[in-house]
């Protein structure tokens, strides 16, 4: 499970590291590594999956290659961009060049746990996410509910 959120700096080989508090509970290898799974994610930040994890999330897509061009467009968007990663001895990630350029990321990254994945922004972007969504938090029984008022989806 991902959870949390810390602020990292992108070395000059596009590495970033991933907390350990982040890790816990991520099933490695015999060998101690962890395969993850790296893809462009939604409102400009990048998505960062377990190998199982991203596993569900393809469970959750339709992905026949007879549902309609439409579909197969998105296919291939979102697959395109996935990348399989594997975290150094040093717990470090190596990001694609093309992907943070997809989302802008230059220096400086928050990554945020969001239980299923978690996702890699440009600090400043995150930053400004947050403030603009701060208020939002007071809804969030509604929104996990299913209540009423609950925004759409």
């Amino acid at each position: 499970m991902w959870l949390g959120e810390s602020t990292h700096t992108v070395d000059d080989k596009g590495r970033v590291s991933v907390p350990r508090r982040l890790l816990a509970g991520q099933a490695f290898d015999a060998g101690g590594r962890l395969t993850l799974v790296l893809t462009l994610g939604f409102e400009g930040c990048l998505f960062l999956f377990t190998e199982a994890s991203f596993a569900k999330a393809i469970a959750r897509l339709e992905t026949q290659p007879f549902g309609g061009e439409e579909k197969r467009n998105m296919q291939r968007l979102f697959f395109s961009k996935a990348a399989r990663v594997e975290l150094d001895e040093k717990n470090r990630l190596s990001l694609p060049e093309k992907l943070r350029q997809l989302v802008g990321i230059e220096k400086d990254v928050a990554i945020i746990g969001v239980v299923d994945r978690a996702e890699i922004w440009p600090k400043a972007k995150w930053e400004a996410f947050d403030a603009e969504h701060a208020r939002e938090f007071a809804q969030l029984d509604r929104v996990l509910l299913g209540g009423a008022n609950a925004p759409e989806a």
